[in-house]
């Protein structure tokens, strides 16, 4: 058997494992005497009464509260994500362009957005959409998120998409160069495609953030989750409930969100790399010796 080594860092030893053990206990004793400070703290205020944990689950606070908050958080991240993406491979491609304006032109637009932050844009919008008739005063909010979002995090993912393409070997493209593609169509058939692949982990950590920052629509009486987690927390005077409930919620979305990048990624690699097969023959034979 061949002998295996860590490359990342030394194994420890006895003393080693007894220090990390005596770290990882006081660790664990310092967060749980916080939490009884804490929690001690809250009983003291009243807190923990169950009169202001109930309300939460009613039907009322679901039905004309969390929910529709919920959806409207949903539908604007959904578009804006969609949105994002276009925006992200149109300047993406840009700043990989062969043609020098396109490529500058591109990186002006990317790194102004990504300099920008996104509340002033969705403060912008709101209020530009207001004062025009381009779409209903009603649908003004929603829109300065979506418009917020996207010119933000499409930028992000402009950037993001030329540095994993810049990250490929060299190799790639050569080789559709050598089988007559041109430079634009081997980016776009072969190079494009593999550094998509490659950066699916950072897309999605990109959408959870557009998906938190649809919080920021609070600002521009967007009624999204966090909005209507405020306005049934101050009506019920159970604001801090109501609180640790959406971020619950937004911690929930988020993971699934996470576990669905890591089964596509997953997914992926296995569809573009094919199963693994153990080798037979003589030479496995000798193989197995080792």
């Amino acid at each position: 058997m061949a002998k295996t080594q860590n490359v990342l860092f030394d194994i420890q030893g006895p003393r080693g494992r007894r220090v990390s053990a005596v770290l990882n206990v006081v660790g664990v004793l310092l967060a749980a005497a916080l939490a009884w400070v804490v929690l001690g703290k809250l009983a003291e205020q009243g807190q923990l009464e169950a009169a202001k944990w109930a309300p939460l689950f009613t039907a009322r606070t679901w039905e004309n509260f969390l929910l529709p908050g919920l959806w409207d958080t949903v539908r604007a991240a959904l578009l804006a994500v969609v949105l994002s993406i276009g925006f992200g491979l149109l300047f993406g491609l840009g700043r990989l362009s062969q043609l020098g304006p396109v490529r500058w032109v591109s990186t002006v637009v990317v790194e102004f957005f990504r300099a920008v932050p996104v509340l002033i844009m969705m403060i912008f919008f709101y209020l530009a959409l207001g004062r025009s008739d381009l779409v209903e005063p009603t649908s003004a909010p929603f829109w300065a998120v979506v418009l917020g979002l996207m010119f933000y995090n499409g930028a992000v993912i402009a950037e993001l998409i030329r540095s994993g393409v810049h990250q490929l070997p060299k190799g790639q493209r050569e080789a559709g160069l050598v089988i007559g593609l041109t430079p634009s169509r081997s980016l776009r058939m072969i190079e494009l495609p593999q550094a998509l692949t490659a950066m699916l982990p950072s897309l999605v950590s990109q959408f959870v953030v557009i998906l938190k920052d649809t919080a920021l629509g609070y600002i521009i009486t967007y009624p999204e989750l966090l909005a209507s987690g405020r306005r049934l927390g101050a009506g019920d005077g159970n604001i801090l409930q109501v609180l640790l409930l959406v971020a619950l919620v937004f911690v929930l979305i988020n993971y699934l969100l996470t576990a669905l990048a890591a089964w596509l990624s997953g997914y992926l690699s296995f569809r573009t790399s094919g199963p693994t097969k153990p080798a037979e023959g003589p030479l496995a034979a000798e193989e197995a010796k080792v």
